[in-house]
């Protein structure tokens, strides 16, 4: 969970995260959307793979980006936990 939250610490990864949220893409898809470099925005999409937030698929040449909501649901899961122990300690 810590890698997700490192992941989502940054603007550029969670605009990725929403662009995946419409549709899976390539990795020059989601490069056109910023004014990066092919290289940088590769960097991005390696350390949400790491946290597990994406999916890559190869298809033929192209490698197909697609949002992974386990973690998420998982991370949801956690921060509802946190906040009901969290109201039950001040009753």
């Amino acid at each position: 969970m810590d890698l997700a939250f490192k992941a989502l610490n940054d603007e550029t990864r969670r605009e990725i995260l929403k662009l995946l949220k419409k549709r899976d893409l390539t990795a020059g898809e989601i490069a056109d959307h910023f004014d990066f470099s092919k290289p940088t925005i590769s960097h991005h999409l390696d350390l949400l793979k790491q946290a597990h937030l994406v999916a890559a698929v190869k298809e033929g040449q192209f490698i197909f980006y697609s949002l992974n909501t386990t973690v998420l649901d998982e991370i949801i899961q956690w921060m509802v936990l946190l906040n009901s122990k969290s109201k039950k300690k001040t009753r």
